[in-house]
């Protein structure tokens, strides 16, 4: 029986043992960045934590300590890097980071490991790392999943319950609805609700330009409706997570 899934609480011989009974590791990958004038800056970060804990559960597998400081923010997904508080590094500083961190997890004997991201913008650098961290893919001794988007849509059922009024689309979801009704759920605690704002650029475009204009992204930084959140919404989507997420990580692990 394991005390804890939490691999920053464990002693090592309790990480020796979770190796030994062949448990697998997800590593949950976010970021410090800006959600809004009503939401903490480790959303990114606090939602794959709280997510993969509660998959672990059900599949056999430890989380390891997430991965906090991840890729630049960009205007039209995650606002840009304009606001305070947003932290980033580099995308090759980025791969560099998670091979060693893949290779450190082989290294102890984890032959079953999950990259469960949060944060768009940290999308195909992860891929990256784990080629990079696999000898290109050769190495046959270990299993990666990597969720960089860990989801595609939900059933007809759950997105007439989430937007009523028909669904904007996922780029606009950044510290929405969506985002807010999750931390309305997991953590009401850390949502100011009385300083949410529906929000949104006054410009869309399929580019990004450089230097960043403000036209392409807002003034409290929600790209969209963060006051239509219930945590019920948010209830809803965790479940509709878990119940998508957890058959996928039994059959590929």
């Amino acid at each position: 029986m394991i005390r804890t899934r939490k691999m920053w609480e464990m002693t090592w011989p309790e990480v020796k043992q979770a190796v030994d009974n062949d448990m697998g590791i997800m590593l949950p990958i976010g970021s410090i960045e800006q959600h809004g004038y009503h939401l903490p800056l480790c959303t990114d970060s606090l939602i794959p934590t709280r997510l993969c804990l509660d998959m672990a559960e059900e599949t056999n597998m430890i989380v390891a300590p997430p991965v906090m400081y991840a890729t630049n923010s960009r205007p039209q997904s995650g606002g840009g890097q304009s606001f305070p508080g947003t932290t980033s590094i580099g995308g090759i500083t980025f791969i560099n980071e998670l091979e060693d961190i893949i290779r450190e997890f082989m290294r102890h004997g984890f032959q079953k490991i999950t990259l469960f991201n949060w944060h768009m913008e940290n999308s195909n650098f992860m891929y990256e790392a784990a080629w990079l961290a696999t000898d290109k893919g050769t190495n046959k001794d270990v299993k990666i999943l990597i969720m960089e988007t860990p989801f595609d849509s939900f059933d007809k059922a759950t997105m007439d319950f989430l937007y009523p009024d028909g669904f904007p689309g996922w780029g606009v979801e950044h510290a929405a609805m969506f985002e807010t009704a999750i931390l309305l759920y997991i953590a009401p605690e850390l949502v100011l609700m009385d300083r949410a704002m529906d929000d949104g650029p006054e410009k869309k475009a399929f580019y990004d330009k450089l230097p960043i204009e403000p036209q392409f992204t807002t003034k409290s930084g929600s790209l969209w409706k963060a006051t239509l959140a219930t945590k019920e919404k948010g209830e809803r989507i965790w479940q509709e997570l878990k119940k998508t997420l957890i058959p996928i990580l039994k059959e590929e692990l």
